[in-house]
């Protein structure tokens, strides 16, 4: 969350914010206006109306993150963040989680070293239940806490850990570099989730003091934004947070830098990765301090884009990498500069090490360019759109920058600082704080790899966690926990909704071009900018067998320059004007992505042009992407989720079908690849009369048009895509399992076969899918999450493709309750025709129907909808249409739907997880022995 900040720093270059009830305006007129005040117990109160879309959008911006800990107690702000989603006094238990999507809208909360934030966004008519939601958890959640809510949310975030670190590749290098650059005492000694031993031992009373002590008014900033009246708003936030118990002020933490008088080098083997990685961490400065401006370009400058000095050494000259990053980290109160590298298959660390500070050495000397500078800063004007297109984003910003910043309005001094930045700024802070500077040096390598760390690595302080079978703590929650209800003036029963806006379709214009590639666009003229996208039919369907990936390398070499441009000529044309561009492809299409600001379009287009006419081919460039997807492929094999979905899939479909193809291909296939392959795919696939091209912003169709013209010499005929295999699905189900020795977590992937996207049966699958897994409020994620305690997630979902698309339920899950989780998969889905009742219709409908309300807020949702009509065929009221089925729709029509598509005994599962520990426990299931894969899906 803490990214929101940073990103927004840097991009920030032509916007005036401005003071209470008063109007400023960008060169390009952009406005933006904010009321700002405080109420009489603290809180301060930021209110933006923007009548563009009927939705609201909150943000409650607490200023407590980890830095508030106690050693021994940490993670305990990201802890209580979980917390304050529970009930509160006069807010039903599970309400929180449950109520906000039910009523169309989306919710979720961070946590970040410095802070934690709370967001909604709902359609207006519920924004009164917003904030007798949000109040209610900031004033009034305490007192409901109890010992089995505390329990059952430890098992959450352990989870939580365990999915984000602990069963992850590279996971735990954030916790042995904040180890070794900060003093114990130091409040950034330890990472936000914190260890698991301090989460196991936190008590009621731990809870209660931490929430009295920084969850009051005066430590927080609250931002409504959206289709609001700004007097009603005031009224109505004295009403609901004006009796929060004022509470003690919070003294602000100073800036704590820290300094290293000697490099540390440390080392760990980690059981997840399959590539070796070095990281040199150096310590800086403090947001907003004069030399963060510096460092947050200097690590642009150093690895962004093919002129960047380390890409230039490490992945150009010495090709040790397919990629390099470096970075800066601005946070409350100390920073830390990054360089990492991700290496290929068998390159020792040293050699990088070497290498990156060979690179550091030349950039000392030669610096940079004009035009890299310039490149920088004109992308950074298209990324600040961006990062208010939407409402939520607003919310976000104003309320970030004024509890940090001390105002919303010090975007002001942000813009002059970042603006000021000078060729001599950055050489000077390159200097002091990176070049031949001490730094932590971690080394990450596979196991059998000890031999590529760097030399006189120690041995990094890593706890991995034992999970033990029937070791978790029980816990039984109370749903009648018996508190003292705090007496307040109003009453905070929940009010009723308002009046639902209706429905409001934005216009889709649609043309062709001479070439015969069809067009369709959305003119939205809130900001100065473009999304655009064109989508060739075709992409991986078309590939040999023997060559699956061909598709994938073409789409990534179409990048690298042009007939008349190097590499880094395009790239630079590309960053100069503001914009982005990428070709890729995916199993069914390949994809040209854009986004301009509105006066670069046709030069944008220009450039598409040349691309798509003017390949360059270049054979270097080809061996680069070539090994670095093989790279890619082998990093997989790290990932348990991703050895999961391509497993589940190929057991599916099988390889002869798409679907169950490795999207991008296989490393044996993709060894195969020529660079003539490519040359090949490119001349006898890519025509424009396969072709539709979309457009969403502030363009007219007429400009449009006008610039598609540039693509007119592309020619090419109609061709027809090959027709898929048609699949059978099981009789009864089928248990596979996949060894990962010594997970943490079990990856669950349950599903079958199902129907194509264009299929008139797809979207009410969609629809009875809902309850089951379409959201925290289903049962899935009621279950697993909230009831049990097994999982951080557990979703549903049937993606759109153009053959018989996936059902796909999944989960990651403790090791240690992989059957009991396997279990509740069976049962729910197997019994999910005989418990959908006319209340879970009434759910489903009104969730539906309210989420319309924000589906039109951004350029991408836009663009999306368009791809979708011309994907599918669809018309282009498709959303109406979809809408009309919602509220027509019977119980009848649900339980068919599951009858004939969801049906549990004609689905697979798939264990990606611990043999050792779990294989034995598998047969319970009662589906048989396991069928035994390796990590390529392959049967044993």
């Amino acid at each position: 969350m803490k990214k929101i900040l940073s990103a927004l720093a840097i991009s920030m270059l032509s916007l005036c914010f401005i003071s209470a009830c008063s109007t400023g305006d960008t060169e390009d007129g952009f406005t933006v206006d904010y009321v700002q005040y405080e109420l009489d117990n603290g809180l301060k109160v930021i209110l933006h109306q923007d009548s563009s879309d009927p939705i609201v959008a909150m943000a409650t911006v607490v200023h407590v993150g980890s830095n508030r800990e106690k050693p021994g107690r940490t993670g305990f702000a990201h802890f209580f963040e979980h917390m304050s989603f529970n009930d509160s006094e006069n807010v039903p238990k599970g309400a929180n989680r449950k109520m906000i999507p039910e009523l169309g809208g989306t919710r979720n909360g961070g946590t970040w070293s410095d802070g934690t934030i709370y967001y909604e966004v709902v359609p207006k008519d519920a924004f009164d239940k917003l904030l007798w939601i949000d109040s209610d958890r900031l004033g009034y959640m305490i007192n409901t806490v109890d010992q089995g809510t505390l329990e059952r949310e430890k098992q959450v975030v352990k989870n939580e850990k365990r999915q984000r670190v602990d069963n992850r590749a590279y996971g735990h290098t954030g916790h042995v570099i904040k180890k070794s650059l900060y003093p114990s005492s130091h409040p950034y000694n330890w990472t936000v989730i914190g260890d698991l031993e301090d989460l196991q031992a936190a008590t009621l009373a731990d809870v209660k003091e931490f929430y009295d002590t920084y969850y009051v008014p005066s430590n927080a900033t609250l931002v409504i934004a959206g289709d609001i009246d700004i007097e009603e708003t005031k009224q109505k936030v004295e009403r609901w947070f004006g009796e929060i118990k004022a509470g003690k002020p919070v003294e602000p933490m100073k800036p704590m830098p820290v300094t290293l008088k000697e490099s540390k080098k440390l080392y760990h083997i980690d059981n997840f990765a399959k590539l070796p990685e070095i990281r040199l961490t150096f310590p800086t400065v403090e947001q907003y301090h004069e030399d963060a401006y510096a460092l947050d370009a200097l690590g642009s400058l150093l690895s962004s884009g093919k002129n960047s000095a380390l890409y230039k050494v490490i992945v150009e000259q010495n090709k040790q990498a397919p990629g390099v990053s470096s970075y800066h980290r601005a946070e409350e109160i100390a920073g830390t500069f990054t360089v990492r590298v991700r290496a290929n298959s068998g390159v020792k660390l040293d050699d990088v090490y070497k290498a990156i500070l060979s690179a550091l050495d030349t950039f000392a000397v030669e610096g940079f360019t004009d035009d890299q500078l310039t490149k920088i800063k004109a992308q950074s004007e298209t990324s600040f759109y961006y990062a208010i297109e939407s409402i939520l984003d607003k919310a976000l910003q104003l309320g970030i920058y004024n509890e940090y910043a001390g105002s919303p309005d010090f975007i002001k001094q942000d813009i002059a600082n970042i603006t000021a930045v000078s060729r001599e700024d950055i050489m000077r802070v390159f200097e002091k704080y990176v070049h031949n500077k001490p730094a932590i040096i971690t080394s990450f390598v596979p196991k059998g790899g000890i031999d590529l760390i760097v030399s006189d690595s120690l041995k990094a302080p890593v706890v991995e966690e034992e999970i033990k079978q029937n070791a978790e703590q029980k816990f039984v929650e109370n749903d009648e926990v018996v508190f003292e209800k705090t007496e307040t003036k109003h009453d905070r029963s929940e009010p009723p909704l308002t009046e639902l806006p209706a429905l409001s379709i934005p216009l889709v214009w649609e043309s062709s071009t001479a070439n015969g590639m069809r067009v369709l666009g959305i003119e939205q003229t809130e900001l100065p900018l473009v999304n655009f996208s064109i989508t060739i039919e075709g992409g991986q369907a078309f590939d040999k067998p023997d060559k699956l990936g061909t598709a994938f390398l073409m789409a990534q070499l179409m990048n690298e320059g042009t007939a008349n441009k190097t590499p880094q000529q395009l790239e630079e044309a590309i960053g100069l004007l503001g914009a982005s561009l990428r070709i890729s492809s995916g199993k069914e299409s390949v994809v040209i992505r854009g986004n301009a600001l509105a006066k670069n379009f046709e030069a944008t287009l220009a450039l598409v042009n040349e691309m798509i006419m003017q390949p360059r081919w270049d054979k270097a460039e080809f061996e680069r992407l070539k090994s670095r997807r093989l790279t890619s492929i082998q990093q997989s094999k790290g990932n348990a989720n991703s050895i999961a979905s391509q497993a589940f899939l190929k057991q599916l479909y099988g390889e002869e079908h798409l679907g169950g193809q490795a999207t991008g291909g296989k490393a044996a296939t993709v060894a195969a690849i020529t660079l003539d392959d490519l040359k090949a795919y490119y001349k006898n696939y890519l025509t424009p009369k396969n072709a539709s091209f979309h457009i969403v912003g502030d363009v007219k169709q007429s400009q449009v048009e006008k610039g598609l013209s540039q693509l007119s010499a592309w020619q090419g005929e109609k061709i027809a895509l090959p027709t898929q295999p048609s699949i059978t699905n099981v009789k009864k189900p089928k248990l596979y399992f996949i060894d990962l020795p010594n997970a943490k977590q079990s990856v669950i992937y349950v599903g079958k076969a199902s129907v194509a996207g264009d299929d008139k049966y797809f979207y009410p699958i969609q629809f009875a899918n809902m309850r089951l897994g379409g959201g925290i409020s289903a049962r899935l994620a009621q279950t697993l999450r909230i009831e049990k305690g097994y999982t951080y997630g557990a979703y549903s979902y049937l993606p759109a493709t153009g053959y018989q698309s996936p059902f796909i339920a999944s989960s990651q899950v403790r090791t240690n309750v992989t059957l009991e989780s396997l279990e509740v998969f069976k049962d729910l889905i197997g019994n999910y025709r005989a418990t959908f009742t006319e209340e879970d219709l009434s759910v489903a409908r009104n969730m539906t129907i309210k989420s319309n309300a924000r589906r039109f807020e951004t350029l991408n949702s836009l663009l999306r909808m368009l791809e979708t009509i011309s994907s599918f065929d669809k018309d282009k009221n498709y959303i109406e249409q979809e809408q009309n089925f919602v509220m027509n729709a019977k119980l009848v029509d649900m339980h068919n739907a599951i009858d004939s598509f969801l049906a549990e005994q004609e689905m697979i599962y798939l264990v990606v997880g611990d043999a050792a520990t779990q294989l034995s426990r598998m047969e319970s299931l009662g589906y048989g022995k396991p069928i035994l894969l390796d990590t390529d899906g392959n049967k044993l």
